[in-house]
């Protein structure tokens, strides 16, 4: 359930009603918005007598969340939650955060190279994998350390902040040490304990929709990392699986709106993934600034033809420029814009 409290209510009436329902056992989340402070408890509602917690000092009124996933709900939290990624935000609709980079970091300088091409056409944030996970077990598997090492020294060369793929949980305090951002990649969506150790951590993370997962599984995904007190969570949507065979996924433009309208956390979207082929990307990542997208996810590559991995949706660093450049004249079409 959720406990609105009063505008004028005080620090020591709010701090009574976390204190009550500690008492019962609850977890507690602190939610301050512009004109209200919700309190949110977290349990077996049996146990605790609403009654009692609505007639306290300072208590609006007490509403049970019905959906399943709770923390990430907007009955939680009506505001779109917003948080710094480097000199930029992400969330809140208005502003679009751009990250790119190559699938996986093969060289030193393949990364750089790439880094410095991706920051002048205008991303925000460098991508890049480190560890890999791949179908076959005979395909590149990532550098593992020396690619975080590369990706580190990429951002002290351009000054993104850099996102990479976490694999288990063993390796999320060694990817600490590198990355600014901690993804968690579609095969891994439900890695319950991997989403517990990401929580843990108070890293950003982003959290990709599993390739055949429900949205609400999705956003249940979330609330394991948020239950760790983690708000800083993004969705991205990179395409499901259904019986089309033309493009590697089926790009669910509609979860956008609906994730944005059902969670308070922002959105990303990932045209490479969805679509598979770098002739469609372009067109993917428009509709989903057009669609709301808080922000895109972009494999960039300066020669797609020598990548170790998804060669086939990564774009030339001549050819993100345009698409940002193109993705700037939507933004500002339906009342948005890029980050500057």
């Amino acid at each position: 359930m959720i406990v609105i409290m009063r505008a004028e209510a005080t620090m020591r009436e709010k701090s009574a009603v976390i204190a009550r329902a500690e008492d019962f056992g609850f977890k507690v989340h602190l939610s301050d918005g512009k004109e209200r402070t919700i309190i949110g408890i977290i349990g077996d509602d049996r146990v605790i007598n609403r009654d009692q917690i609505e007639r306290m000092p300072g208590v609006e009124r007490v509403v049970p969340i019905l959906k399943p996933f709770k923390l990430a709900s907007r009955e939680f939290r009506a505001e779109d939650t917003t948080f710094p990624l480097g000199n930029h935000t992400i969330g809140g609709g208005n502003g679009i955060v751009v990250m790119a980079g190559p699938c996986s970091v093969e060289s030193r300088s393949q990364i750089i190279e790439t880094a410095i091409a991706c920051k002048e056409a205008g991303a925000h944030v460098l991508r890049g994998g480190a560890f890999k996970p791949r179908t076959s077990p005979y395909a590149f598997q990532g550098m593992g350390e020396e690619g975080l090492k590369y990706l580190a020294e990429a951002r002290e060369v351009t000054g993104m902040p850099i996102v990479t793929e976490v694999m288990e949980p063993a390796l999320v305090p060694l990817v600490c040490e590198y990355a600014d951002i901690l993804q968690i990649g579609a095969r891994n969506m439900q890695n319950y304990a991997l989403l517990h150790a990401v929580g843990e951590s108070q890293y950003p993370v982003l959290l990709k929709r599993g390739m055949s997962s429900l949205i609400e599984e999705w956003l249940m995904c979330a609330e394991y990392i948020l239950s760790h007190g983690n708000t800083r969570v993004m969705l991205c949507e990179r395409g499901i699986r259904t019986f089309e065979t033309y493009t590697r996924n089926t790009f669910d433009i509609n979860a956008i709106p609906v994730a944005k309208h059902l969670s308070h956390l922002p959105v990303v979207a990932d045209p490479s993934h969805a679509t598979g082929k770098w002739e469609y990307v372009a067109a993917a990542a428009k509709a989903s600034v057009a669609a709301g997208a808080d922000g895109v996810i972009i494999e960039v590559h300066p020669r797609p033809e020598e990548a170790m991995s998804d060669g086939g949706q990564s774009l030339k660093p001549e050819k993100f420029a345009k698409l940002v450049t193109q993705m700037k004249a939507i933004a500002q079409a339906v009342g948005r814009d890029i980050e500057a």
